[in-house]
C-alpha cells in the first residue's frame, strides 16, 4: 500500500496496518541495526519540524528543503551501519509523500505508531 499522507481523511490503516508492516520489518534487523535510541532520533527530529511548522502550508514550504535533508540523515546513519536499508528505505518513501503541513503531520502519526508497534514487538 503506497503511504498518502496527503489524504484527509488519512486512511485508518496508516496508522495501524501499514504501521505494524513496517514495524515486523524494522524488527527483522540484526541487533546491531535500527536500534529504538536511533530510530528515535529521526523521530524526535521529524517532531520538531512539524512543532515549527504546524498547519502552516506556508511554513512547510519555508522549510521543505530542511526536511528533505532528512533523507542525507538517514544515508549518513545507513552507512555507519546505525539502519538497515529497510528503514532508509521506507523513511525515504515518507519524505517524498511529505508534501504538505497536513502530509508533514500525517506522516509523523504514522511513524508514531511504527515505533508503538516496534516497542510491542522488542517488549
Amino acid at each position: 500500500m503506497p503511504l498518502d499522507f496527503a489524504a484527509t481523511p488519512p486512511a485508518a490503516e496508516l496508522f495501524d496496518g501499514a504501521a505494524k508492516a513496517v514495524a515486523d520489518r524494522l524488527n527483522q534487523a540484526s541487533g546491531t541495526l535500527n536500534k529504538s535510541t536511533q530510530i528515535r532520533r529521526f523521530y524526535d527530529e521529524l517532531v520538531g519540524w512539524q512543532e515549527r511548522i504546524g498547519g502552516d502550508d506556508e511554513k512547510f514550504k519555508q522549510f521543505e528543503a530542511f526536511i528533505r535533508m532528512l533523507n542525507a540523515k538517514v544515508a549518513y546513519a545507513k552507512g555507519r551501519k546505525l539502519v538497515d536499508e529497510e528503514f532508509e528505505r521506507w523513511f525515504r518513501e515518507c519524505i517524498k509523500s511529505t508534501t504538505s503541513a497536513r502530509a508533514l503531520d500525517h506522516f509523523r502519526l504514522h511513524f508514531e505508531a511504527v515505533l508503538g508497534f516496534l516497542k510491542a514487538l522488542r517488549g
